[in-house]
């Protein structure tokens, strides 16, 4: 039913009817699950391929990141991939990173930590966009005396994919997945993550999609958001100054994860936090990327959100640990954000 397409385009897949409403509607699944059938036969439109498949660009545009980011953001050229794209002219498309964190990994001088081990999943955007993030969770771990590894192989959980309705190759990533992560679920070791949409993955669309399958359940079960780890463990690194930050949660956060982990780190790392309530950003992922949803996009980051931190002290720091919240803050207003993983790691290195 076309009708119902234009009904589930406008669905920000943000899950909050999964955890807010009273019967726990889950959309975000009818609407991958719908979207799989409809484009059965159909070309998918144009924000489909540009950021359904952005796992597919990344690691083309590893070759040269130079070269890429020149022509997706030069006057004329960047305009012309965009509309080629069906991406919103006024959005930036976001940088690739000149080295990926998995690049980072493999020449890092290695030291030896005697620390419980725990591994480290570097999903796409804090790969192959903001590998800053990844590398601080890093140095943050490691200060607080784990011995952090990452998967050998290169593996994503998927989540541009649910989008469009490419459950087919979701669920042939997670079969790769399930394969490589097979040993370290095994031996119980905890697998952490940075991008609550992915972490979100783990938990709610792999044991959809392997409803039977025991790895999935103990995968599933074994892999926590790095302020989840934290809470756990009782470790949080404390700032050696108290701050204020506010903060946007990212709606999976809210919705799948534990959003009240993240309160309780922030607040024995001495963060006076104000966590914003905003609701979802706007951006959810590819939604405030397409040209045609982009008045929708920015009406939601304007309902709360971007007028309440154009008016916080330049000092306040602005926390947000989704990439699509970071690229809507800062895009929307111009204030830098900083991932929880940045922040702990400075307070467990004593900076600033």
């Amino acid at each position: 039913s076309e009708a119902v397409a234009d009904a589930l385009s406008l669905c920000l897949a943000c899950k909050s009817c999964k955890h807010d409403c009273p019967l726990h509607v889950d959309m975000a699944t009818y609407k991958s699950e719908f979207n799989a059938h409809h484009y059965a036969g159909r070309i998918r439109p144009r924000a489909a391929w540009a950021m359904g498949q952005i796992r597919r660009w990344a690691e083309l545009a590893q070759a040269a990141p130079g070269l890429a980011n020149f022509v997706l953001r030069a006057p004329g050229l960047g305009g012309l991939a965009k509309r080629v794209g069906g991406l919103a002219p006024a959005r930036t498309v976001p940088a690739f990173a000149r080295r990926s964190f998995r690049a980072w990994w493999r020449h890092r001088p290695r030291t030896a930590i005697d620390g419980p081990p725990v591994v480290l999943f570097p999903d796409t955007f804090n790969d192959f966009f903001r590998p800053q993030t990844a590398i601080a969770a890093v140095e943050l771990l490691e200060g607080l005396g784990y011995a952090v590894d990452v998967p050998a192989a290169s593996l994503c959980c998927g989540r541009p994919l649910y989008e469009w309705g490419w459950l087919d190759q979701a669920k042939s990533l997670w079969r790769r997945n399930l394969g490589v992560l097979k040993p370290i679920v095994e031996t119980g070791v905890p697998i952490v993550g940075l991008e609550p949409a992915c972490v979100s993955a783990f938990r709610d669309e792999l044991p959809n999609l392997f409803p039977k399958d025991e790895l999935a359940k103990r995968l599933k079960d074994q892999t926590l958001f790095l302020t989840e780890f934290l809470d756990r463990q009782g470790r949080a690194p404390t700032l050696a100054e108290p701050v204020e930050a506010m903060v946007q949660i990212h709606c999976h956060q809210h919705a799948v994860l534990d959003a009240e982990a993240e309160r309780r780190v922030l607040t024995a790392a001495g963060i006076a936090a104000n966590v914003l309530p905003s609701g979802c950003c706007g951006m959810a992922g590819a939604f405030g990327f397409e040209a045609e949803k982009y008045d929708v996009s920015m009406a939601c980051a304007e309902r709360v959100l971007l007028p309440t931190l154009r008016e916080a002290p330049a000092q306040t720091l602005v926390l947000a640990n989704g990439f699509s919240c970071r690229e809507q803050i800062e895009q929307g207003c111009g204030r830098t954000t900083l991932h929880v993983a940045e922040v702990l790691a400075r307070a467990v290195h004593g900076g600033p």
